[in-house]
């Protein structure tokens, strides 16, 4: 189901006396509509049917609203208009039609020219975010290829048994893109190998894709672990980048339904995403798996609104060089 954008969640502070130079995100956002000129659309995908499927801690599906309220107050130091698109919401467990519309809602924001950020919800967004980018590039860029960055403490690789979950979502693309013909380039950065079988290891070696485990991932070894993300970006034409909150140590995202024994420190998460940023070539972004059920004084929800901060502001010099 598409929710239209609840306006009233952004609200925030105000310091008129400094003008345009000291405005927040909340006085910069409205409502999408079809004539809208390019810019930043954000869009909701209130779901955690996958979550539960997978058997984890569902309450993902708050993520949207917390989110947003959260960003409200973020400073608005880029010139590109910014969107509400709203909510596509999970109804009576259907799932997969969810992430069918999420992918039709992502298609045509790209195809009006904008970048979709797209705030979760469980992993299962991945899928949806996929189907829309991948449309997107069939109707309009039919010989560029993908590749999807995905910073995650699980390689999300699991087999549908008999349905898809927030742990199957990259096995899913990986058959969608065997059966159309199209590469699966796919990098996870930040792989825990006590939350991914060995099973899920030899899968995704079966499958071609690259893992860069969190343990290899120290302030001492980030130029070779960005030369790695750089090699990957050299050879696709666009990029879909996904963050699944759990990538971060529990002590800094509690918020999630698996929280991280060790994790990715965000200090150096924050290099690695400008790195792909740089690229110039992310046309999509998501964030999963933020539950504010497990919050802990809004620290989780801070620490991922300063990651939408980032995100948004990469898209925008991107946007600006092209």
């Amino acid at each position: 189901m598409l929710q239209l954008a609840d306006m009233r969640l952004w609200s925030g502070r105000t310091d008129s006396e400094d003008g345009r130079a000291g405005e927040r995100w909340h006085q910069r956002v409205s409502p999408l509509q079809l004539d809208n000129p390019p810019g930043i659309a954000i869009l909701g995908f209130a779901s955690d049917e996958g979550v539960r499927r997978n058997k984890g801690r569902i309450g993902a599906a708050k993520g949207p609203r917390i989110l947003r309220l959260a960003t409200a107050n973020l400073p608005a130091t880029f010139d590109l208009p910014l969107y509400d698109a709203g909510n596509v919401r999970v109804d009576r467990e259907d799932l997969e039609s969810a992430q069918a519309l999420l992918g039709a809602r992502i298609n045509e924001l790209l195809a009006n020219g904008h970048f979709p950020l797209v705030l979760g919800g469980g992993h299962e967004i991945a899928l949806g975010s996929y189907q829309g980018i991948a449309r997107w590039m069939r109707e309009l860029h039919r010989e560029k290829t993908l590749g999807i960055i995905n910073f995650d403490a699980h390689l999300d690789l699991r087999i549908p048994s008999p349905k898809g979950s927030s742990g199957t979502p990259f096995y899913q693309i990986a058959e969608q893109c065997q059966i159309n013909g199209r590469p699966f380039n796919y990098l996870c950065v930040g792989a825990a190998d006590n939350a991914n079988t060995p099973a899920l290891y030899n899968r995704a070696d079966e499958l071609g894709a690259e893992v860069i485990r969190d343990r290899e991932i120290s302030s001492w070894n980030l130029d070779k672990i960005k030369q790695q993300i750089r090699d990957f970006t050299d050879k696709v034409d666009f990029l879909y980048l996904t963050v699944c909150l759990d990538v971060l140590p529990a002590a800094v995202m509690p918020a999630v339904s698996a929280p991280s024994g060790r994790g990715v420190p965000l200090e150096l998460l924050e290099e690695l995403l400008d790195t792909v940023l740089d690229s110039n070539k992310v046309c999509l972004a998501d964030m999963a798996e933020f539950n504010p059920y497990f919050d802990i004084e809004d620290h989780g929800a801070r620490t991922a609104a300063r990651l939408v901060f980032q995100i948004t502001n990469g898209a925008a010099r991107s946007t600006r060089q092209e």
